[in-house]
C-alpha cells in the first residue's frame, strides 16, 4: 500500500484498523487516494482503558498526517470522518467510550467505531452482505446483510465461549507437548519441534524459558506455525488441534448465517487474520469440508486486501464518495 500526492483531493477519512497485534492507519482523500499511512503496535483498550489506548494512536495519526501534508492542521477538521475498526470493541459501552475518546482528539467532525471484523467484511465484499471470520491473535466473526441486520459475538476470550486464534494455539501446542514429555499425555512431535525452534533441548527448558521471560511473550506466537507444520506431517495430536480450530471457525460462520436466516442461501464466508491468510493446508481443507456439510451454498474466500482498506471503504461510504473513489482505494490495497 503506497501513498499518493495529496495535492488534489481533500482529506476525507482517517481509517483505523486496530488489531490485537498491530494497528494500521491511513488518511484517504475524497477521491479514494491514499494520502498518508502508518503502522504501530496492537490496540488493547480492555487492558489500558479507552482514553490511553486512543491516545496511543496519536503518534500514528501525526506520522500519517505529516506524510499527507496535513501536519500544520490543528483542531476539528484534520479529516471529515474517522472510520475506526477496532479490536476489543465488543460491547456497546466499549464502543461508546472509544467514540468519546476519539472525539476528544478532535481529528474529525464525525466518527464511527465498529469491531475490527467489519473491516475484513468491507475489505472482502463489494456489498454489505457476507460473513467474516477473523483468526489472528484471537478469533471473532461478524455477519451483515444489506437490510442492516448483523450477527456478532462478544469474543472476549474463554468466558464468552471462544477457542483458538494464534495467541491460544501456541499455548495449546505447549500444553500437549508438556504432557507428552512428562508422561501425562500421548506422544507428539510437538515435544521436540517446539523447543527446537528456540534452540532448546527439551520441553522442560522451553517451559522454564517462557515462564521466566527468557523467551519473551511477543515471540511465543512463533510456535503457532510450528504447530501447523507438525500437523501437516500427520501427527495425530497436532492434527486434532488444527481440526478443532477449523470446527470453531465453522461454528462461528454457521451460527452467524443461522442468526441472519441465510443458512440455505449462497453467501461468502470471508476469512482473514494471520492464521487464515497463511493458508495452512490441513486447516483450510478442514474448514471447507465442514462448511460444505453444514452450509452447502456458502463459499469461503481468503481476503488478502489489508483490513485498513476496509475501514477506509466504510469511511468513504459515510462521506458519500463515488463508486470510482471506492474502487481506486480498493485497488491501492489489492
Amino acid at each position: 500500500m503506497t501513498s499518493a500526492d495529496a495535492t488534489d483531493g481533500r482529506a476525507a477519512v482517517l481509517a483505523i484498523d486496530a488489531g490485537n497485534s498491530k494497528t494500521d492507519l491511513a488518511i484517504i482523500d475524497i477521491d479514494g487516494r491514499l494520502m498518508g499511512a502508518a503502522r504501530g503496535p496492537g490496540f488493547k483498550p480492555h487492558l489500558v482503558g479507552a482514553v490511553e489506548a486512543v491516545s496511543g494512536l496519536a503518534p500514528l495519526v501525526a506520522k500519517a498526517s505529516a506524510e499527507a501534508g496535513l501536519a500544520s492542521r490543528r483542531g476539528v477538521g484534520l479529516v471529515e470522518h474517522v472510520s475506526a475498526c477496532l479490536a476489543n470493541a465488543d460491547f456497546p459501552s466499549e464502543r461508546q467510550q472509544l467514540r468519546d475518546a476519539i472525539g476528544a482528539q478532535r481529528w474529525s467532525r464525525t466518527s464511527e467505531v465498529v469491531n475490527d471484523t467489519f473491516a475484513l467484511l468491507r475489505a472482502g465484499g463489494e456489498r454489505s452482505r457476507g460473513i467474516a471470520v477473523v483468526c489472528g491473535a484471537g478469533i471473532n466473526c461478524a455477519g451483515q446483510l444489506p437490510d442492516g441486520r448483523t450477527a456478532t459475538f462478544a469474543a472476549v476470550g474463554h468466558i464468552s465461549g471462544d477457542w483458538g486464534g494464534g495467541g491460544h494455539l501456541w499455548q495449546e501446542a505447549m500444553w500437549w507437548a508438556a504432557r507428552a514429555e512428562d508422561g501425562r499425555g500421548g506422544e507428539t512431535q510437538l515435544r521436540t519441534a517446539l523447543p527446537r525452534h528456540f534452540e532448546l533441548a527439551s520441553m522442560a527448558a522451553l517451559i522454564e524459558a517462557v515462564h521466566l521471560g527468557i523467551v519473551p511473550s511477543d515471540r511465543c506466537h512463533e510456535l503457532t506455525p510450528i504447530l501447523f507444520e507438525v500437523a501437516e506431517s500427520g501427527d495425530e495430536i497436532a492434527g486434532d488441534i488444527v481440526r478443532r480450530q477449523a470446527r470453531e471457525i465453522v461454528a462461528l460462520a454457521v451460527t452467524a448465517m443461522s442468526r441472519l436466516d441465510v443458512l440455505d442461501e449462497p453467501i461468502e464466508v470471508l476469512l482473514g487474520g494471520g492464521v487464515l491468510t497463511a493458508r495452512p493446508r490441513l486447516l483450510m481443507t478442514s474448514i471447507d469440508a465442514l462448511l460444505r456439510a453444514a452450509a452447502p451454498h456458502a463459499v469461503t474466500r481468503v481476503v488478502t486486501t489489508l483490513p485498513v482498506i476496509g475501514a477506509g471503504l466504510l469511511g468513504l461510504d459515510r462521506v458519500g464518495a463515488t463508486d470510482e473513489a471506492r474502487q481506486r482505494l480498493r485497488s491501492s490495497g489489492a
